[in-house]
């Protein structure tokens, strides 16, 4: 099941009850087995779910998750995707909102897809919600955005540089050839080139506003970051 920003999911529902008694005590015991669910945050940068100073949205990262929803979403209620803007990755009110309350279970594993501005925030929130207790399985920053002060001062993200908190960690670098006018916006902004920390790491002949071809891309090993993501939450609801 997918949804937008708002959407948040029911509380873990019960699937089945077991009745189990052992030997030495004949009182039945009901068991409850919890439905297994896979949460995806898909966080935009700058003019994608919303606008952005006049420009946008664009809705660039909005393919990557059409992509993914695409090989999960036969899996019904087990699979749970949300599109959000960078600015609702930060501060306790927005995160609560639109993070937390779409997580009823901290044993549920987190995905975090951020692009350009949501990649910079959304690498700071798999920090925040690991803090918290969460499991962040997977973060996949596709070409992050947010070193410059300029766009700190007229955007709404950390300052610092993130320092990300997952256990598997994917990273892609737009490097394209031939650059065009979203390449320019991403110099601007001061693209964040990470130098150690993920788990892959690679650069791709794709613009930055792309962020559904960086996100089903061969990578190093011939695999996507669309693979490791789908394969993971496939090999978690088996």
């Amino acid at each position: 099941m997918s949804g937008g920003a708002n959407a948040v999911l029911k509380e873990p529902r019960v699937a089945d009850t077991r009745t189990l008694t052992p030997a030495a005590d004949q009182t039945a015991k009901q068991v409850p087995v919890v439905v297994k669910k896979a949460v995806v945050f898909f966080i935009g940068g700058a003019a994608d779910k919303e606008s952005y100073y006049s420009q946008g949205p664009n809705n660039n990262v909005l393919d990557a998750k059409r992509a993914l929803d695409l090989q999960l979403n036969p899996y019904g209620e087990s699979y749970f995707s949300a599109h959000l803007d960078y600015k609702q990755a930060k501060g306790d009110a927005e995160i609560e909102e639109h993070f937390l309350r779409a997580v009823p279970s901290k044993a549920m594993p987190i995905y975090i897809v951020g692009h350009s501005l949501g990649a910079w925030n959304g690498a700071h929130l798999s920090r925040i919600l690991t803090e918290k207790g969460y499991r962040v399985a997977m973060l996949v920053t596709l070409d992050p955005v947010g070193e410059g002060v300029l766009v700190w001062l007229f955007s709404n993200i950390y300052r610092d540089a993130p320092e990300p908190k997952a256990a598997f960690w994917i990273n892609v670098a737009a490097h394209p050839k031939l650059p065009n006018a979203s390449d320019t916006v991403a110099e601007f902004g001061e693209r964040w080139y990470v130098m150690k920390g993920p788990d892959i790491s690679a650069f791709v002949d794709i613009n930055h506003a792309d962020a559904g071809l960086m996100f089903v891309s061969p990578l190093y090993g011939g695999r996507s970051a669309l693979e490791y993501v789908q394969d993971s939450i496939m090999e978690y609801l088996k």
